[in-house]
């Protein structure tokens, strides 16, 4: 069951003690250069539904909307910018003619951070995300590049996106051993239709110290009942789309599973008298590693319904229901270990009570 609060009763953020708001706004709706976010106006009205009810935790990009995300966050900021942790990524080429303006390496690191101060016009960052390993970067020239910039007061904290978990904890075991400023929070897909994570993603974060903030709480709309089987292609690989249809069949979601999960997700809601944006929001806030789920909107009404879900209380029967329409298959080594033949094989015939289970 979820416990009611709401965006003023903060939370932790991983091992740090940056206090942040238990729903996210992201900002990759911001601007409409991609095709279908907000104009100026919109983007506006969402940002202050969320400050003025208490949330200060705002996530962006450096090439969210070709930039436009960060200048207008730049101005909507402006007045409140101490009371706002601002998080933003580096990663992604910001010009694609350019080899060098992608990558984790220090060159796009430091250029990037440069844009991004830039763009939204402050004196720091307060969370810095590696938005994807390039899985050819270095781990010492990536953790002492971000250190660098944390010692020079141009980021506060660490963060890092869609990386795996050996390479994630290969880096923050790095940072630990030289002493070098640590990751704090890791942001992954997380959702009823993307389970896969908590394979190892997800204990990993809980091990090391890192809050999980979840995109696509809502798997990309299908969650919302948004899709149906007309919608269902075999356009599951394209490319970067102009429209959002295209963009959420090329992550590989838009298929009869996610539909069918989509289903449980309206039976609950409508038991539950809420939208099924709420329910799916509110399941990713029962995990225990996740601090922060990121919500984005193109209209203040979607807004204003996303941040409903820390109303929702969901029952251990709904909660019952929802897993096991959407639990993911085992993988090994957990499959195998978790055989009541290994079991005894690792402990014998005795009964030990681990820290994960219950009282």
């Amino acid at each position: 069951m979820t416990t009611a609060t709401s965006l003023d009763h903060y939370r932790l953020l991983g091992r740090s003690g940056l206090r942040v708001s238990p729903l996210s706004l992201g900002t990759m709706t911001f601007g409409s250069e991609w095709g279908w976010g907000a104009d100026d106006v919109e983007a506006r009205r969402i940002f202050d539904a969320y400050v003025d009810r208490g949330g200060n935790f705002i996530d962006t990009s450096v090439n969210y909307t070709n930039g436009a995300s960060e200048r207008m966050l730049g101005s909507l900021v402006k007045s409140r910018r101490d009371r706002l942790v601002l998080a933003t990524k580096f990663t992604m080429a910001r010009d694609p003619s350019n080899i060098n303006s992608g990558g984790n390496h220090r060159y796009n690191l430091v250029r990037s951070v440069e844009t991004s101060l830039a763009q939204l016009d402050t004196d720091r960052i307060d969370l810095m995300y590696i938005h994807a390993w390039d899985f050819t970067t270095r781990p010492d020239e990536v953790m002492r590049a971000l250190d660098d910039l944390v010692r020079a007061g141009k980021v506060v904290y660490l963060g890092i996106c869609n990386t795996p978990a050996w390479q994630v904890a290969e880096l923050q075991t790095l940072a630990d051993l030289r002493g070098w400023s640590p990751l704090v929070a890791l942001q992954i897909e997380y959702s009823l239709v993307e389970r896969t994570v908590e394979h190892e993603l997800l204990p990993m974060a809980e091990a090391l110290g890192l809050g999980v903030l979840p995109w696509s709480p809502l798997g990309g709309g299908i969650l919302t009942g948004k899709y149906g089987a007309a919608d269902l292609s075999d356009d599951n690989d394209a490319e970067v789309s102009s429209s959002r249809k295209g963009v959420i069949a090329s992550t590989g979601h838009l298929n009869r599973r996610s539909l069918a999960i989509a289903d449980v997700v309206g039976a609950v809601a409508e038991e539950l008298g809420v939208s099924r944006s709420q329910v799916a929001i509110a399941w990713t806030l029962t995990h225990p590693a996740v601090v922060s789920p990121i919500i984005g909107a193109r209209t203040l009404a979607q807004a204003e319904d996303n941040l409903g879900a820390l109303d929702v209380h969901l029952s251990p029967a709904h909660l019952a229901r929802l897993d096991e329409a959407s639990a993911p298959a085992p993988i090994f080594p957990a499959r195998f270990i978790g055989r009541p033949m290994a079991q005894q094989l690792i402990f014998g015939t005795s009964a030990l009570r681990t820290r994960r289970q219950p009282a």
